[in-house]
């Protein structure tokens, strides 16, 4: 197969949706017989810097950079216009924008995206459901089962629809070495109980809570590593002496960090996914995995798609500072449970390469362009109903908080699935 890659923002950056899509090309390219990245860039050394990263020609978009509306706007209009897009048998894209302009031109297309767009921003869905159900859309590829179950809600037919978790790469944590080691490296003690977290620091992750815990545990030192400048959470954790902000580090010394740690945290809170929906399964998971150090999660439901509490993570309820600091110290306090979660996320990591991700996506491609297209049901008088009382919703949410993401309207943690006395259950036990 001939696979033309359509990403609109510049390469290289430092983002989330660069890497598992650039990631996600260079190794499902190893199967095509042609692959082209079309992607917008300043000059032919950024072009060459992109192609490097990819590993595949790249095809200058012609687009100017900013604004970025304007960017992707035009980084759609003229794709249908390259030579490669009338030679490739698919384009690939995580733009609804590129995808309904492709089929609009008679090219067949497969969507790779992580947010549940129908929800989310509810006045899309006629439009998402016309792209989603045309015959020459082969197959969304959703990052998780969370986002998978919102599209078949909008009564997409569940032959359209896959779910492809995300990915990474081993080389990125280089060698393994010791957490003696690794803590002597980046100047911790090696009696020291660390807390670690890594990726953006800003108030949208839930940092909040680690904060608050860290203040509770005045022996255990909390690293949050991936700072760009001086925000809201490190202004909270301003003056704590056992909190310790690091700006962003490249893989090399980032694998340092994480290796180093005791407890390698994802902040236990609903806001990114319910409140923001910036994050659906963060991309730190999967390397976090791959050390083979033990892991503590929230309790949410695309989270449980991945960790199971007790058998590979320890996971606590969401914005819950009381069973965030029994999690860790239940961790930090018993060295064979933390090695056994370890051990185990180390071995179920082995599913989660970029490489391991290629080779699904494949067969699904394979068997698409082989298949008729899929029937479709119209769009009918309920869905009608629906987006017309979400898009309300989402026009009164627009005003009052300014914010494009429509939030669920219900609490999306079940708290019927927790039993019995919390006081007497580990955290996260159900």
């Amino acid at each position: 197969m001939k696979i033309l890659f359509a990403f609109e923002n510049p390469l290289p950056n430092a983002h989330a949706d660069a890497e598992v899509f650039v990631a996600t090309a260079k190794h499902l390219a190893a199967f095509a017989t042609r692959a082209w990245l079309h992607v917008p860039a300043s000059d032919e050394a950024n072009c060459a810097a992109a192609a490097r990263l990819a590993g595949i020609p790249v095809i200058r978009a012609r687009a100017p950079l900013r604004p970025a509306v304007l960017r992707h706007l035009c980084c759609g209009l003229t794709l249908p216009f390259r030579r490669e897009f009338r030679e490739a048998d698919l384009v690939y894209t995580r733009n609804l924008w590129v995808a309904w302009l492709s089929l609009l031109f008679g090219q067949r297309v497969v969507f790779d995206h992580y947010r549940p767009w129908p929800d989310q921003v509810p006045p899309l869905r006629p439009w998402i459901h016309y792209i989603f159900c045309h015959a020459r859309f082969l197959a969304s590829i959703s990052h998780s089962e969370y986002t998978r179950g919102k599209y078949l809600q909008l009564g997409i037919p569940a032959e359209k629809l896959y779910c492809v978790h995300n990915g990474f790469d081993p080389q990125r944590l280089g060698s393994y070495i010791s957490q003696e080691l690794a803590k002597r490296e980046i100047g911790i003690a090696g009696d020291t109980k660390t807390v670690v977290y890594t990726g953006r620091i800003n108030h949208k992750k839930g940092l909040e809570l680690a904060i608050e815990a860290a203040k509770r545990l005045p022996d255990h030192l909390f690293v949050l590593v991936g700072a760009g400048g001086h925000g809201t959470i490190e202004a909270l954790a301003n003056g704590i002496k056992n909190v310790r902000i690091v700006p962003w580090q490249q893989s090399d010394a980032l694998a340092r960090y994480i290796f180093a740690a005791d407890v390698l945290l994802i902040p236990p809170s609903i806001k990114p996914l319910a409140e923001f929906g910036s994050t659906v399964i963060p991309l730190k998971l999967y390397l976090y995995m791959g050390s083979g150090r033990p892991i503590l999660a929230g309790d949410t439901p695309d989270v449980r798609e991945i960790l199971e509490n007790t058998r590979n993570a320890v996971l606590t309820q969401p914005d819950c500072v009381d069973d965030l600091v029994a999690g860790i110290v239940a961790l930090t306090a018993d060295e064979s449970l933390a090695q056994r979660l370890g051990a185990a996320s180390l071995a179920d990591s082995r599913n989660f390469t970029w490489s391991a991700r290629a080779h699904k996506i494949v067969d699904i491609l394979a068997s698409k362009l082989r298949s008729p297209p899929t029937a479709c049901d119209p769009w009918g008088r309920t869905q009608s109903r629906v987006w017309l009382e979400q898009s309300q919703r989402w026009a009164i949410h627009l005003i009052r908080r300014r914010s494009w993401v429509l939030p669920p309207r219900a609490a999306i943690v079940p708290t019927a699935n927790r039993e019995g006395d919390p006081s007497q259950q580990q955290p996260g036990t159900r």
